[in-house]
């Protein structure tokens, strides 16, 4: 199971791998668990082999077999591996459901209306993974809390800007409707791949929200903490990075392949790391 938990994050590509990669052997292990657990939840959700009603289907089992599996009463080996560090580090298990329940919006919920309905699906989707992930680095300052919700906001924000072309193909539009009606946009404009000055601004408005987050994410971190939080001080950096790429790209997430580069995001893992070490 340790090592099914190993490929599934490496396979992923995923930025959470590298930063992951630094830290001491247990830890190591049990973020690994816990982040294949949300790319299996997610898997089911974007299995468009499927019709809906058949994902919810799946959901809803594992839904039903991590309850199971919680009570000791689970006969499948790997989620009975994820409660195993779940146990261990005492993590709350409503973060485990939040992000299920996540999984079940986008089955259900593809447009958002405002900002504030969107920063819901942004907690469920990506800051329930940080408040998990805190409890196996260790903290002293409730703070860590904030740092992690914060930050999840601004990764999943981030995400959004990046996918916007991509998710309206799948016919998911997270970009809240009032703010593509604010700047004239339609969404047959992702649809139809336009870009223009419109969803440059448009964009861009996200883009600030993001860095907002990025930057209460980094103020809510204790000085205490931050030796404990490297991991996901590389990730903020890393996801930040992504962020002035987009920028620097002028928005056209259309038209370019926007992202940080495999030996940048090694790069920005070492150096936090080793600031870490050598200051904190």
């Amino acid at each position: 199971m340790r090592e099914t938990a190993y490929n599934i994050a490496k396979q992923s590509g995923s930025s959470f791998f590298y930063a992951f990669n630094l830290l001491p052997s247990p830890k190591r292990e049990a973020l690994n668990a816990i982040y294949s657990f949300c790319r299996l939840s997610d898997d089911i959700v974007d299995d468009w082999s499927n019709s809906n009603n058949a994902k919810a289907e799946r959901l809803l089992k594992w839904k039903v077999e991590f309850a199971e599996a919680l009570n000791g009463k689970s006969s499948n080996e790997y989620l009975n591996f994820v409660v195993k560090y779940i146990l261990q580090y005492n993590i709350p298990v409503r973060y485990f459901f939040e992000l299920l329940d996540g999984m079940q919006m986008d089955l259900h919920k593809r447009r958002y209306e405002t900002f504030d309905e969107l920063l819901e699906y942004c907690y469920k989707a990506a800051s329930t993974v940080g408040l998990m992930c805190i409890e196996v680095f260790g903290y002293q300052s409730p703070s860590a809390r904030d740092y992690a919700i914060n930050l999840g906001y601004a990764m999943q924000l981030t995400n959004i800007i990046r996918d916007a072309y991509k998710d309206a193909e799948m016919d998911r539009i997270y970009i809240p409707l009032e703010d593509i009606n604010e700047f004239n946009v339609s969404e047959n404009d992702f649809k139809n791949k336009t870009f223009d000055d419109r969803i440059k601004n448009l964009l861009a408005k996200q883009a600030l929200r993001a860095k907002k987050f990025f930057e209460l994410a980094e103020l809510s971190l204790d000085f205490y903490d931050r030796k404990n939080m490297f991991a996901g001080e590389a990730m903020r950096k890393i996801y930040f990075r992504l962020l002035q790429k987009i920028e620097e790209y002028d928005y056209n997430v259309l038209n370019s392949n926007v992202k940080v580069t495999f030996f940048e995001k090694i790069s920005i893992a070492l150096k936090t790391w080793l600031k870490s070490v050598l200051i904190y």
